[in-house]
Formats: structure tokens, C-alpha cells, sequence
């Protein structure tokens, strides 16, 4: 450790100066955003492209501070989710426990050979989960920021020894591990797709095998990084018996310790608020961040990152952000920061974005309060809105926001955080409350019925014909279902894979056995629903709304997207019953599903029905 404290002070002062001048106004999101379709990768689970890269027990260690089950083992990848391993059983451990202990080999080889399947879809942005080297399989508890994760790469143990013989510290140390170049290559292959690539972060936390970290461990308030974390109190060795060391962990949660805030408000407990992070970790974060944004150092960004998702952005003081915008756009003019804006309060209340999406911080958050009142709506679950209470809700959460931002949000009904649309939809309880055999011994596990796919099948045409970027968790395009964190997390149902049936149930009930596979016929739904906004993309960004029926009784809402001499109308009848819809009178294409010319001025809409019409003379080429 000790070439790091010598290097401190100078490394310091060199980090923060000023970056060059922005060629852009910064003020803006870049100007791909608004015609993003996102696709979310969680690395780990997406595909296992190179099994001789799978981690080991080695690898894991230090994620969680119960013991390490003896015997342990890397988890088939058609595994029945919810049936324990033989390491599991012999442990005696439950479900859930060993369930954060399951890896099962997702790696970067995976994604890249599933570029031409995303690209055909339709997608144009992708987002991936954390992918810095890290002991977990979600990789929020970075060992260290400055290199891809060892595992998702073709030499775990070479990259090893190559991040042990660096000093953390000076990026003049740092070489490109085998995984790295890997993503250094996908970058590339993702950016000749005419696609672009973002990357989550924690700037807010780290793992306890994080390097400073397990240096303070080691040296208590001697460590060099004693003031990098927020740390309550060190250990007193005028008394061996006793250890009085204590932190603060993010949410309490022990293994992710806390980087150290700055001039932050004495009150401050919740929400934006003014301060920045301590000068160490901030100076290592821009290092980190400029070698992700121009890997090569040659001033052109092109064979970097088009930007990050910050994660649990509302804990980082607002200063930080500022000046981290400013940094990263200084790099890449067209650079776009999505930030986790999410609860204000826990499981009523979503945070108001506005402090964030004003031009100095983010380009957009994870639009999470889109999802919560269309789900509502569409599936009647609470608090159970009614057509003009869900149009209202829409109207309130886009109060505040620039156009230009709300436009650049990710808007997105499910994550590596929330269940899984169809099973969200399944289950008819409070947004993020319940939805988990553990919290909800009633929570339903098994595949959604068809009722519930016609409701998902309401909401993507709502999310794709709507202001805001459209997103999709990696998975629900083939029909996963899956309960909230951990549940969501399953492995991507491939169709070179044969799957073994679910039979299981984690608290031991009964439950109907599913036959698991993709659902190809919700895959083209999700793929023609694409393509028809690609195909209309500037109507559906820029378009102004109209809302031309919106009945309680009934349950059906018609509006109008309009820009120009351009217009569409999009339908719902989201009741269990068949209504005549009636819509201004002229000749309309049926674009979605794609049908045949409509002159009538009353449209009878089966139950549970959305339909997508463009005016006849400006329906696009390939929809005539």
C-alpha cells in the first residue's frame, strides 16, 4: 500500500483540473436520447457465452458476511429456479440466502454473441448492469472500479494478478485486463450496430473488498483512505476484547460501505440535497470515467461510452453531480446520464425529478413513475385509478420537467429491481409491495395467464406510443416472469437451451408446473411495436397529445399524437367488455396490429384490445 500514499496529494491535484471546454451546450441531453429503445443487460444472467471463464469459490468471497457454503458450485443454467442445489441442501441453507450465492457464468462473450438478436429486434441503446470487478452477482460491491469484472472476460486469473500488480491509485499503473479489451471490443461491435452503450455505476458506494476499504480495515484511522468513508468511529486497541469500529452502510446493508460526503446540510436526511463527495474517491471516479469515455486517450470519444445510469443518485450530493456533468460532457459533448431517482416515500410516494433534469445534472432518471400509474390503469391494482384519475397522474408527473428531458426519459415498466412486468401485472397488489412469496404468502409464481398477457400487451403500446424512451428488462421480450429482487433475476430463456420445467415453490406449497420457454409470440409483439415507433419516431417523440376520450365507465381512453400534418390515434379499451369506440371521422391505417383502412367514424373494440391508427395519406412506407 505504500506507493498509494505517496501519490495521494499529487494524484489529487491533478485529477481536478478543469477539463476542456465542452464543444456542446451541456444543457441539453444528447441528442440520440429521445429515439433511444433501451435494452437492460444484466451481464450475469443474460448469457453465458464462454463457460471456461465461470468464477469460483475464490471468486465470490467477501460478498456477504455469512460463511461460504462448502461444495459450492457454479448453478445450471436450466436450472429449476426455485429448487435448491445439492450445496444449498447440504448447507441447510434456504432459498433465499442461497439463491445470492447462485452465479451461473453470464459474461461478455454472452452479449456479444447476442448483438445481431438484439440489433434485429429493433433495439438501439443498451444499458448494462454493473460489470466493475466485483464478488456479487449484481456487482454494486466493486473490489474496484477500474476493471471489468474478472469473470465476465476469457482470463479470470491473468486479470487478477494484472489488477494486484497496479497501484489503484495512478491511472499511469492501470493496464487493460483480457475482460476489458473484451468490452473495449464490444463497445466497438455495439457502435458499427449504429447502436449506442451505457454503463451502471455506484458512485455512492463500494464492496468490502474494495481496495481503500480493506486498507482502513487493515489501518484503521491510519489508513491514507480513512476519510474516503463515512465512518462513525475506528476500532480502540487499548481494548483487544472490544471492536469499536462503525460505519454507515448504504440502507444499512453492511457489505456496501459508503463513500464520504462534503459540506452536506447538518438536517439533511432524504432527497436532493447541496454537498459533493470528498476529494479522494471523486478524483479516483473521474479517473475511472475518462477511461471508459476515450479508452485510447486520443480525444475521441468514439471508442468510449455514450454514458452511464447512476445508481441511488438521490445519496450523492447535488454539488458532485454538477461537477460530474460537467467532466463527462467536457469528454463527450453527446454524452447522457440517467440517474435512480426513485422513492420519496417507500411504497406510496416516488420522488419528484425535478431537482435533477433541469440541464446542470441528468439527462433523464429511470422513469419508474411512468410505469406505476399506467400499471394501475391497465391491471386495476392500487390504488385502482380510473381513466380521467390515470390521465391526471400522467398530466402531474411531467409538471416541472422540460419537454426536451421528459422526452429523454427511460421509461420502463420493469428492472433488475422490480418483478417482472407480466408477473407485476399477475399479481394485482401495490407497486413494489408484497411482490415476493417472501412478503406475500399468497404472491403467485407461476407463468401469467392470458388475461394478464392481453394487459401487458395495453401497456407496451401505451410505452411505445408515448413521450419518453421506451425500455426493456432483458427477458421480458420472451415472456420471463419472475417476483421482485431476487425473482427477476433468472437466467435469459435461449432457444438453443432446453429448460427444465418449474416445479418448485420456495415456501413448499403447491403450485402449477411450468413448461419453461420463450414466448416467441410476444417476442414479435415487442418487435412490431418497435418498429412501429422507429417508423414513426419524430410523431412519437415530438408529437403534441390530445386527449380525445377518456371514459371512466367503459374503462376506454383514445388520444391523439399530432406534429405538423401528422397524426395517430391510439385506442384502449382496457374493460373485460366489448365497446364501440368512436374516433373523429376520416380514412386511418390500422398500423397496429398491422390491418386493413378504416373510414368509419366507431371502432368496436374487443375487451382488454389497443389499436394504433396513422391518417391514410401520411401512413409510412411498408404500412400502406
Amino acid at each position: 500500500m505504500e506507493p498509494m500514499r505517496t501519490c495521494v496529494s499529487l494524484l489529487l491535484v491533478a485529477c481536478l483540473v478543469a477539463p476542456l471546454q465542452a464543444q456542446t451546450p451541456i444543457s441539453d441531453p444528447p441528442s440520440w436520447a429521445d429515439e433511444a429503445v433501451w435494452y437492460q443487460i444484466f451481464v450475469e444472467r443474460f448469457r453465458n457465452g464462454d463457460p471456461d471463464n465461470d468464477p469460483t469459490p475464490e471468486d465470490i468471497r467477501g460478498f456477504w458476511f455469512g460463511p461460504q457454503p462448502e461444495n459450492w458450485a457454479t448453478t445450471p443454467w436450466t436450472h429449476d429456479w426455485y429448487k435448491q442445489e445439492d450445496w444449498a441442501l447440504e448447507n441447510e441453507m434456504e432459498f433465499y440466502t442461497a439463491v445470492q450465492y447462485r452465479r451461473y457464468g453470464g459474461d461478455l462473450q454472452g452479449v456479444l454473441d447476442k448483438l445481431d438478436y438484439l440489433k434485429e429486434l429493433g433495439v438501439t441503446a443498451l444499458y448494462l448492469n454493473p460489470i466493475n470487478d466485483a464478488p456479487s452477482l449484481h456487482k454494486f460491491d466493486a473490489r474496484n472500479y477500474r476493471h471489468v469484472d474478472r469473470n465476465f472476460g476469457p482470463d479470470p486469473v491473468g486479470d487478477r494478478q494484472i489488477a494486484e500488480a497496479e497501484d489503484p491509485l495512478d491511472p499511469d499503473t492501470w493496464q487493460w485486463t483480457a475482460a476489458d479489451s473484451l468490452f473495449l471490443k464490444l463497445i466497438g461491435e455495439v457502435h458499427a450496430r449504429d447502436m449506442r452503450i451505457i454503463l451502471d455505476y455506484s458512485w455512492n458506494h463500494t464492496g468490502v473488498r474494495f481496495w481503500a476499504w480493506e486498507d482502513v480495515l487493515e489501518n484503521q484511522q491510519e489508513s491514507v483512505f480513512a476519510d474516503w468513508y463515512e465512518i462513525n468511529a475506528f476500532d480502540n486497541p487499548a481494548t483487544p476484547d472490544t471492536n469499536e469500529f462503525s460505519y454507515d452502510g448504504w440502507l444499512g446493508v453492511k457489505s456496501l460501505p459508503e463513500l464520504a460526503k462534503v459540506d452536506v446540510p447538518p438536517d439533511h436526511v432524504h432527497g436532493a440535497h447541496e454537498g459533493n463527495l470528498h476529494p479522494g474517491p471523486k478524483a479516483h471516479i473521474y479517473n475511472v470515467t475518462r477511461r471508459w469515455l476515450d479508452p485510447n486517450g486520443d480525444g475521441n470519444p468514439e471508442d468510449g461510452l455514450d454514458g452511464f445510469r447512476l445508481d441511488v443518485a438521490e445519496m450523492v450530493p447535488l454539488g458532485f453531480w454538477r461537477d460530474y456533468r460537467e467532466f463527462v460532457r467536457s469528454i463527450n459533448p453527446e454524452l447522457y446520464l440517467v440517474g435512480e431517482v426513485w422513492w420519496d416515500s417507500w411504497p406510496h410516494h416516488m420522488a419528484d425529478p425535478v431537482p435533477w433534469v433541469q440541464g446542470d445534472i441528468f439527462d433523464a432518471v429511470m422513469n419508474y413513475r411512468w410505469y406505476m400509474p399506467t400499471r394501475s390503469f391497465f391491471a386495476q391494482t392500487p390504488p385502482n385509478l380510473t381513466a380521467s384519475g390515470y390521465v391526471a397522474h400522467l398530466d402531474s408527473i411531467m409538471a416541472g420537467i422540460p419537454t426536451r428531458f421528459w422526452n429523454a426519459m427511460m421509461n420502463l415498466a420493469a428492472s433488475h429491481d422490480t418483478p417482472r412486468i407480466g408477473t407485476s401485472l399477475y399479481n394485482p397488489v401495490l407497486y413494489k409491495y408484497g411482490q415476493h412469496p417472501r412478503g406475500n404468502p399468497d404472491f403467485k409464481v407461476d407463468r401469467p395467464d392470458a388475461r394478464t398477457r392481453a394487459i401487458q400487451e395495453l401497456i407496451l403500446v401505451q410505452q411505445f406510443t408515448w413521450s419518453g424512451a421506451p425500455h426493456i428488462w432483458n427477458g421480458d421480450e420472451m415472456g420471463m416472469w419472475g417476483g421482485d429482487d431476487p425473482d427477476v433475476r433468472k437466467p435469459l430463456l435461449w432457444s438453443d437451451y432446453t429448460f427444465e420445467d418449474e416445479l418448485t415453490h420456495p415456501l413448499g406449497q403447491e403450485r402449477r408446473h411450468d413448461v419453461v420457454a420463450a414466448d416467441l409470440q410476444l417476442t414479435g409483439l415487442y418487435r412490431e411495436l418497435i418498429a412501429l415507433r422507429k417508423a414513426n419516431m419524430r410523431l412519437f417523440v415530438d408529437g403534441e397529445t390530445k386527449w380525445l376520450t377518456v371514459d371512466d365507465g367503459r374503462r376506454v381512453l383514445v388520444y391523439e399524437r399530432r406534429l405538423e400534418d401528422k397524426h395517430a390515434l391510439v385506442v384502449f379499451n382496457a374493460s373485460d367488455d366489448p365497446h364501440e369506440v368512436t374516433i373523429p371521422e376520416g380514412t386511418y391505417r390500422q398500423v397496429y396490429p398491422t390491418g386493413s383502412v378504416v373510414t368509419t367514424a366507431t371502432l368496436n373494440l374487443p375487451p382488454l384490445t389497443a389499436r394504433v391508427y396513422l391518417s391514410r395519406s401520411e401512413a409510412v412506407d411498408g404500412q400502406q
